[in-house]
């Protein structure tokens, strides 16, 4: 399935998302589901399958709130084995996926000054996402719904003496490239420009596994800062290259989702997907 028809795709999904939250405590069916998103259970479970790659139970069961807790407790047991092997953080256990590097505050002063900048809107799993990147790597990826627009005016001033040049089809084909299932080591590199704060909560995330979900505790607890949950809070909030930099996997210590700036439901289907990714 290419990334358009998975867009296509998403939208559906994001629609049952949508209600699944709104009426989870009536224990929704898939006949329920399928007429709040008026299509055929036969037509749901086909679509919701080809995307997610397994059923909508299923799905549903991976982002239920006491698969989040047990995933919270699995993820405290590996920070607990990573620190007794005398390792930083659980990113050590396994190989990177995604590989990246801080600005500097000399290049972050220049505000891109010398630097080009290609960039495009393109279809993704979660659906559409203004990229952009330099020679050095991705230094942008958020998601759209109809602020298109404001989303690449938002690229054009965090990078006020940047050159830019609009490359929809290379976002395409760099947008098959990050989605990919499995990604290839070392295949996906990030310019990540922030606080060296930032940058530490940014880099504990993207040395996560698709199969955790951390708490802002556990998060502060994996940089060194025990005590600056709330700090960690505004760094993720401060993400502007969604998915690749994890900040979906983390979720409050009860359980339950917590806010998105890309919206709960994606952050949801984010979550899903990823566990239906891992097996």
């Amino acid at each position: 399935m290419n990334k358009v028809e998975s867009h296509r795709h998403y939208l559906v999904v994001e629609q049952a998302i949508a209600f699944i939250h709104r009426h989870f405590a009536k224990q929704p069916t898939l006949t329920d589901i399928a007429e709040a998103v008026h299509m055929s259970e036969h037509h749901l479970q086909r679509v919701f399958s080809e995307w997610a790659g397994i059923s909508p139970k299923r799905f549903l069961q991976f982002i239920t709130k006491q698969a989040a807790i047990d995933a919270l407790k699995n993820t405290s047991n590996l920070i607990e084995a990573s620190q007794s092997l005398g390792l930083s953080g659980t990113g050590r256990l396994h190989d990177l996926l995604v590989t990246c590097e801080g600005m500097t505050p000399g290049e972050m002063k220049r505000a891109g000054e010398g630097v080009a900048i290609d960039y495009g809107v393109a279809s993704t799993p979660f659906g559409e996402a203004v990229l952009a990147w330099t020679g050095r790597g991705i230094c942008y990826l958020q998601f759209v719904e109809r602020e298109q627009q404001t989303r690449i005016n938002d690229l054009f001033q965090q990078w006020p003496h940047a050159s830019f040049t609009l490359k929809d089809e290379a976002a395409g084909q760099l947008s098959e490239k990050i989605f990919a299932s499995p990604l290839e080591r070392g295949k996906i590199h990030l310019v990540l420009k922030g606080t060296n704060f930032q940058v530490k909560v940014w880099e504990a995330l993207i040395n996560s596994q698709a199969s955790q979900q951390l708490s802002y505790s556990q998060v502060a607890q994996l940089v060194g800062s025990p005590g600056a949950s709330r700090a960690v809070g505004t760094a993720l909030a401060s993400n502007t290259i969604g998915y690749l930099i994890p900040c979906h996997r983390v979720i409050k210590s009860n359980g339950e989702l917590g806010n998105y700036r890309w919206g709960v439901d994606r952050k949801s289907a984010m979550l899903g997907w990823e566990r239906a990714q891992t097996g």
